[in-house]
């Protein structure tokens, strides 16, 4: 293949005889261009990572990312939506990941299920006064990470977040906890408690979701680790599922003609 010859700063070429093909957006927003030499034809690794910005090998017809390859694909819809909800509910403790306004920064903050709402938006207390709930208003995307020390197993939910000020569905979640973290300031009126104003709910509707959860007995798993440590074979000790945004919404409409 030839050297490559750079054309411009957001532009690269192969070789003389090219093609201009675009590709993704960047991290600084431009969009680059890369010209491929009409010669060379891309592997089937290369063609699945064309929008990719950023590979350094090609690894021809076999799976780059031999743990993704393990990715569940025949789990229905609801029962994929279950397992999730199910396994979020158990551990109860995640983080909440946002933006800062003025850094860019992304911010990640330990946070308590209170409740889940139709079908899967999950619902966490706030105090109102916090940096998260500015944050959330700046940029409303958020993730939620949920990790089960004792398994290994884990969820990453991505949404939309909103902060509902409605003291009613702030009080129906209330539990007497939340004074140690909100705070009694002795006025009164700030004390912590169900009516304190200072009290607010956010809800995360999920638009994706990544999981794993374990696979098989210890046994088998230990079986199947050290078996991938001999052959190479990547060990599939957890089922790994994707939700899109498309299932979601799937899942969410047939909540609504159950109710």
């Amino acid at each position: 293949m030839a050297a490559l010859r750079p054309l411009s700063r957001n532009l690269i070429t192969f070789g003389a005889n090219s093609r201009v093909l675009p590709t993704s957006t960047s991290i600084s927003g431009r969009t680059h261009l890369f010209d491929y030499d009409s010669q060379t034809r891309m592997s089937s690794t290369q063609e699945k990572r064309a929008g990719a910005t950023h590979s350094t090998t090609d690894t021809g017809d076999k799976a780059a990312d031999p743990y993704k390859a393990n990715l569940d694909k025949d789990t229905p819809i609801r029962e994929k939506v279950e397992d999730l909800i199910a396994f979020v509910e158990g551990v109860k403790f995640g983080m909440m990941t946002t933006r800062q306004s003025q850094s860019g920064m992304l911010v990640s903050r330990c946070m308590s299920l209170a409740a889940r709402e139709n079908g899967i938006d999950f619902l966490f207390h706030t105090n109102t006064e916090t940096g998260k709930t500015d944050e959330l208003h700046s940029d409303p995307h958020a993730n939620l990470g949920f990790l089960k020390n004792s398994t290994g197993e884990w969820a990453s939910i991505s949404g939309i977040a909103t902060v509902d000020n409605d003291q009613g569905k702030a009080t129906r979640y209330y539990t007497p906890a939340l004074k140690a973290w909100i705070g009694d300031l002795g006025d009164k009126i700030h004390d912590g408690g169900p009516e304190d104003p200072r009290l607010a709910v956010i809800r995360v509707h999920a638009k994706t979701a990544t999981y794993a959860l374990q696979k098989g007995t210890a046994l088998s798993r230990g079986l199947e680790i050290s078996r991938g440590a001999i052959t190479g074979n990547t060990a599939n000790t957890k089922k790994l599922r994707e939700l899109t945004e498309e299932e979601l919404q799937t899942f969410r409409n047939s909540q609504e003609l159950i109710s």
